[in-house]
């Protein structure tokens, strides 16, 4: 998958997340940053890359994501394993 592929998908991520009045308040508390923040910077490869380390934590998201946005369950950790750091697994 392109970089560019991938932050198309990470910004739909982004977009289901943000329309989500349970997830994303966690995904805020989690991160540390706020609404604000988030939408100025919502473009940029790190937050694309958080937002897509934080809903492949859980399958349920993922699952949920697929449905709302028409993406295949796959998509998300294909398009974050295309991003920076991607490759990288931490098993911590």
């Amino acid at each position: 998958m392109q970089q560019e592929s991938a932050e198309l998908i990470g910004l739909k991520v982004l977009g289901w997340l943000a329309s989500d009045e349970d997830i994303f308040p966690v995904f805020l508390g989690a991160s540390g940053i706020a609404a604000n923040e988030l939408k100025e910077r919502a473009g940029e490869v790190e937050i694309l890359c958080a937002v897509l380390d934080f809903v492949t934590m859980d399958d349920e998201w993922v699952q949920a994501c697929a449905r709302a946005t028409g993406l295949d369950p796959h998509d998300p950790m294909r398009a974050r394993q295309a991003l920076p750091g991607g490759a990288q697994i931490h098993w911590t």
